[in-house]
């Protein structure tokens, strides 16, 4: 991908995150909504510690069945290769790389790509669409989810949101004097669901099924996202990851404690595509 990466970071991935059982849900609805077949051959890209490559390679399970997971984070990438060296129900591929040049990557046709918790990262979306599509056989389907869109935040969690932030800017100012690059605060843009699906339309794709899920979160999960390298960049860039991991962390639990919350709710949304 076009965006930063993780990489070298061992302590700032997403396998926390992902052990996570509404991380677990959301993901096996996407891979439900697909209609995966038996020995079919499917990429994981971005596939990082390996969560979604597992419920994958269990849907397709079949000597016949390969998956490959493509990651351009060379830790991510050993912890899922860790995670997965057991499953024997279907060849699992690794391969170190970004979704900017998959068909590179991934040169004979696949049934199907998924693209989880990531797409919102790609800067050059209609490039990584254009690669998807070249990647895919003449049936393929793209299936992707995302957590960061606009509409992600529901009305009633938009309180919580508001305090998180404004309280990880106090603790990031008052323990270690920063404050994020402002200019690339600014230069973030969160597309909508219809901007997703004309972006896709545009690229050669026809949605099939669209969903919006909404998990309730607990405050370990926003302890556990709050240390992630890509997380942390998105939402205060500029900022070293070990300060703004304890500084989103801290606001978190501070958050909670003040709203007397014991989660909150966030909407991930859930798009099947297939060649047009």
């Amino acid at each position: 991908m076009t965006s930063t990466t993780d990489a070298g970071h061992a302590s700032f991935t997403l396998e926390r995150f992902a052990q996570h059982s509404f991380y677990h849900e959301v993901n096996k609805r996407l891979v439900a909504l697909t209609q995966l077949a038996k020995a079919q051959r499917v990429v994981d890209l971005g596939a990082g510690t390996g969560a979604v490559t597992k419920l994958i390679a269990q849907e397709v399970a079949n000597q016949n069945a390969e998956v490959i997971a493509v990651e351009p984070c060379e830790t991510a990438l050993e912890i899922a290769r860790r995670n997965l060296e057991e499953f024997g129900g279907a060849v699992v591929r690794f391969i170190q790389g970004g979704a900017e040049i998959l068909s590179q990557l991934v040169k004979k046709p696949v049934d199907a790509v998924f693209f989880c918790n990531a797409i919102h990262l790609v800067e050059e979306k209609d490039l990584v669409l254009r690669e998807i599509l070249e990647t895919l056989g003449e049936d393929g389907t793209f299936s992707f989810n995302t957590s960061f869109y606009d509409g992600a935040e529901p009305p009633e969690a938009e309180l919580f949101y508001r305090r998180w932030m404004m309280k990880a800017l106090r603790v990031l100012k008052k323990e270690y004097g920063l404050s994020p690059d402002k200019t690339r605060v600014e230069a973030r843009h969160r597309l909508t669901e219809d901007e997703y699906i004309a972006l896709l339309e545009s690229n050669g794709f026809k949605v099939r099924d669209k969903e919006v899920v909404t998990v309730q979160v607990p405050l370990s999960g926003f302890e556990a996202i709050s240390e992630y390298s890509l997380w942390i960049e998105g939402v205060l860039p500029g900022v070293p990851l070990a300060a703004g991991a304890h500084a989103l962390a801290e606001a978190a639990r501070l958050t909670f404690e003040d709203l007397g919350i014991t989660e909150s709710p966030r909407n991930w949304l859930l798009v099947v595509a297939d060649r047009a």
